[in-house]
C-alpha cells in the first residue's frame, strides 16, 4: 500500500512539471510576440521619419518584397519596403542584420534613395554595452546621422571605414568595434542596392503587411 502514495506523489510532480513547462512556453511565446510587435512599431515609425509621407503616394506597407541576400544583408531573408510617387521609384528601406557587433548582432534600418544616396540609417535592436556601444542610438547621440546623404561615391570606397582604420566615420572612445560593424553593414546595403536596384523595384510584391485594426 505504501507504493500508492509514492505513485500519487510521482504523478503530481509530473503533472506540476508539465503545467510549469506549459506556462513557461506560453510566457516565452507571449514575450516573443510582444518583442516582434514592438520592433515592427519602431520600424514603422522610422519609415515615416526617413521617407516622409509627402514624398510618396504609394502604400509602403503593401509594396514589400522579401529578398535572400545573407552575404550582404546578414539574414536568410530581408524585408524591403519600396517608396514611389506617381509610379516612379523614390526609395527603398532595408532592415539588414550586422553580425559583428561587440555584443552580438545589430539590426538596422537603412533607407536608400533611388539615386543611391542614404535617406537615413537607424538602429532597430542591439545588445551593445550601455554608455559605450549604445551611442549608436539616435536618442543618445547624433552619430548615426553621419550617414545621411552618403553614397558609394561620397565618400569613396576607401572612406567607408571608421577614422581609426583610415576612413571618414567617427568611432567612439573605448568602443571601435560597434561603429566599425555598422559602417560595414551600411556599405554592404548600398552595394546590394546598387547591384539590384532595377530588380528591387520591378519585382511584384511578394508579401503584404497586415494593417492593425
Amino acid at each position: 500500500m505504501r507504493s500508492l502514495p509514492i505513485l500519487m506523489s510521482g504523478l503530481l510532480l509530473g503533472l506540476f512539471g508539465v503545467i510549469g513547462a506549459g506556462l513557461v512556453g506560453l510566457s516565452y511565446e507571449g514575450t516573443a510576440e510582444r518583442i516582434a510587435r514592438n520592433e515592427r512599431e519602431a520600424l514603422l515609425q522610422q519609415l515615416q521619419v526617413m521617407v516622409p509621407a509627402q514624398q510618396i503616394d504609394n502604400d509602403m506597407l503593401n509594396d514589400v518584397i522579401d529578398v535572400s541576400a545573407p552575404a550582404e544583408l546578414g539574414a536568410p531573408e530581408t524585408r524591403v519596403y519600396r517608396a514611389r510617387h506617381g509610379g516612379v521609384p523614390v526609395a527603398t528601406v532595408f532592415s539588414p542584420v550586422v553580425a559583428q557587433g561587440y555584443n552580438g548582432s545589430i539590426r538596422l534600418i537603412v533607407a536608400i534613395r533611388y539615386d543611391g544616396s542614404l535617406a537615413g540609417v537607424r538602429v532597430l535592436t542591439h545588445h551593445e554595452t550601455p554608455g559605450l556601444g549604445d551611442k549608436i542610438e539616435i536618442e543618445r547621440t547624433d552619430w548615426i546621422r553621419g550617414f545621411d546623404g552618403k553614397s558609394l561615391s561620397d565618400p569613396s570606397p576607401s572612406g567607408w571605414k571608421v577614422k581609426r582604420d583610415g576612413g571618414v566615420f567617427d568611432q567612439f572612445t573605448g568602443a571601435t568595434i560597434t561603429p566599425r560593424a555598422i559602417v560595414r553593414g551600411v556599405k554592404a546595403s548600398l552595394d546590394y542596392f546598387a547591384a539590384n536596384k532595377t530588380r528591387l523595384f520591378e519585382t511584384e510584391p511578394t508579401v503584404t503587411e497586415k494593417k492593425d485594426g
